[in-house]
C-alpha cells in the first residue's frame, strides 16, 4: 500500500495543476491576475461543469475583458457572445449581468484591486472571505475556490483545502485535515495539491487505487 507522501506525490504528477493555470491565469500578486481569478471564481461557482468555466475564463481574456475597467466598458451582449463561445450557455445572461455588476463594484470599492480588498482585511483569511462574498455570484463556496488558487500568493489563506478537497483526501485515504494534508506538500505546492484533491473527486482512476 503506498504511503501517505507516496499518494500526495502521484496525485500531483497526475493531476497537479491549478484552475487558474488551466484557464490561461499566470496568476501573481497584481491587479489583473487577481481580477481574473475572481472571475473564474464567479464562473465556477454556478452549477455548471468545471472545463466550461475554465474555457468561458479565457474567452473572456481572448476578447480584452481582462480588467475590471474593460469588463465594465465592455457590451453586455459581448460578454454574452464570449460565453456562448465556450459552452457557457445556461447561464450566460445572467452570468453577463453578474460580471459587469462586480466590475463596477470592484473599481468602486476597491479601485479595481483586489489587494485593497486584502489590506482591508487586515492579515483575516475569515474577513478575506467574507468580503469576497460581498462581490455578485460568489457566495462561501465562491470564496473557498478564490482562496484555494490565491494560497500561493496570499501567505494568510495557507492551507486552504475546501470541503471538495477534503472529499478528495477521504477517497485516496489521505488525512481529511488540511494542517495535516499541508504537511504532505512544500509550501509553494499548496494550490496544486489543492485543486488536485478536487480533480480526483470526480476522477475515474485516482491514485493509490487501481
Amino acid at each position: 500500500m503506498a504511503t501517505e507522501l507516496e499518494t500526495m506525490r502521484e496525485l500531483l504528477d497526475r493531476y497537479g495543476h491549478t484552475f487558474a493555470g488551466e484557464a490561461g491565469i499566470r496568476l501573481a500578486d497584481q491587479p489583473a491576475p487577481l481580477y481574473r481569478l475572481s472571475v473564474l471564481t464567479l464562473l465556477l461557482s454556478t452549477r455548471i461543469k468545471a472545463e466550461i468555466a475554465v474555457a468561458a475564463t479565457r474567452e473572456l481574456g481572448r476578447s480584452g475583458m481582462t480588467t475590471p475597467a474593460r469588463m465594465e466598458r465592455s457590451a453586455w451582449q459581448d460578454r454574452v457572445d464570449a460565453l456562448d463561445r465556450a459552452g457557457y450557455r445556461r447561464y450566460d445572461e445572467q452570468t453577463a449581468t453578474a460580471l459587469g455588476a462586480g466590475a463596477a463594484m470592484l473599481r468602486r470599492e476597491y479601485r479595481g484591486d483586489l489587494r485593497q480588498l486584502r489590506r482591508r482585511a487586515q492579515g483575516s483569511t475569515s474577513t478575506i472571505r467574507e468580503l469576497l462574498t460581498e462581490l455578485p455570484r460568489i457566495g462561501p463556496t465562491g470564496a473557498d475556490i478564490f482562496c484555494r488558487e490565491a494560497q500561493g500568493i496570499w501567505p494568510e489563506l495557507r492551507p486552504c483545502f475546501d470541503r471538495l478537497a477534503l472529499r478528495g483526501a477521504e477517497k485516496l485515504g489521505l488525512p481529511p485535515d488540511p494542517e495535516a494534508l499541508a504537511r504532505l506538500v512544500e509550501p509553494g505546492q499548496l494550490p496544486m495539491a489543492a485543486a488536485a484533491l478536487v480533480r480526483v473527486v470526480v476522477a475515474p482512476s485516482p491514485p493509490g487505487q487501481r
